[in-house]
């Protein structure tokens, strides 16, 4: 349990950050609820159920500073993370704590990586970007389908959603992640080539067509697994919804504020002729993303984690077991093996 370690959430008045100081609160931590605006912040509801809120901005380091003080990590929830993972993680390697973050946004983790590195292991903290939903949800299943494997010939993973109910945050990082995407061919890191097929999931999806479309697993795996190809698809359901303007925002359908999004995300390891599958599948890709980050946290805190510096999760874990610690959850994950 958290045994009320003071955790920061950047972020926290939006649709993720709520899920997130949710969480923390759950596991013993304490969050501090970080926003831009101080009167959003009085208006939130944290102060009356014993949250600390700070206001700070990305444009003000020492708002940041104040905002991170007395903090063991902080977690980055304030898309698009091309414009804030640059200063919020300066701030925490100021502070010596760590940092987290749930981009889907391939640049913005590329960026951490490189930028990140030496100055975490020189601070003795651990810099992970991606780790939510899109990044560090994949990145674990496939590490836990590679296994003893010391490469792979490919990884292919495929993510089914019923809908896409898209939040503010996320039509804004729409438009602001112009970079083009990535995937692994022969070995490196190559332009996206757009491509469609088709992918047997298990019901209630079944058989959809996908078209490729990578997202932050992509820099995260290739930092630490050998991979020859990688490459990742997405069914059209979702994006039609995103494409559409007037798509309203997700809606809850319980206490906790889930929405009804179904979603069911499958990776398929090959080493020659030998194939391995592992699949997670769950409610609402925004409100899972909370427990499996506060999860990082924990194993972090509790001195879990391999090593410091700019870690993919499936690099600083044990992803087995990592997946299965967060099944509480309304998450279900298929590992095979012990």
């Amino acid at each position: 349990m958290g045994r009320q370690r003071p955790v920061a959430v950047f972020g926290a008045l939006g649709h993720t950050g709520r899920f997130v100081v949710a969480a923390l609160s759950r596991q013993g931590f304490t969050p501090i609820a970080i926003g831009r605006d101080r009167a959003a912040l009085a208006a939130s509801g944290f102060d009356a159920r014993g949250t600390p809120t700070r206001a700070a901005t990305v444009d003000d380091p020492a708002s940041l500073d104040d905002a991170l003080a007395g903090a063991t990590a902080v977690i980055n929830c304030a898309g698009p993370f091309l414009d804030t993972a640059e200063a919020v993680t300066a701030a925490a390697l100021r502070a010596r704590i760590h940092y987290l973050d749930v981009t889907a946004e391939q640049a913005s983790a590329h960026a951490v990586f490189t930028a990140c590195d030496a100055a975490a292991r020189a601070a003795g903290v651990i810099v992970m970007p991606a780790m939510g939903f899109y990044g560090g949800l994949s990145d674990l299943l496939a590490t836990a389908a590679v296994g003893d494997w010391e490469r792979a010939d490919e990884i292919r993973i495929g993510i089914a959603l019923d809908s896409w109910r898209p939040t503010r945050g996320t039509r804004v990082t729409g438009q602001r992640n112009t970079a083009p995407r990535q995937v692994i061919a022969d070995g490196k890191l190559s332009p996206l080539a757009a491509s469609e097929t088709s992918w047997d999931f298990a019901e209630p999806f079944g058989r959809q067509d996908v078209m490729a479309l990578p997202f932050s697993e992509v820099p995260l795996i290739a930092r630490h697994l050998r991979v020859t190809e990688l490459h990742t698809y997405l069914n059209h359901a979702p994006l039609r919804d995103l494409r559409d303007a007037t798509t309203p925002p997700p809606t809850a359908v319980d206490d906790s504020g889930r929405s009804g999004q179904t979603f069911l995300v499958d990776v398929i390891a090959r080493l020659g002729n030998q194939t391995r599958r592992t699949s997670a599948r769950g409610q609402d890709i925004y409100a899972v993303t909370a427990p499996l980050i506060v999860e990082a946290v924990r194993r972090i805190l509790d001195g879990e984690a391999r090593g410091a510096g700019a870690l993919a999760p499936g690099a600083a874990f044990d992803a087995p077991h990592y997946l299965r610690a967060v099944t509480p959850e309304p998450l279900s994950i298929d590992i095979p093996g012990p």
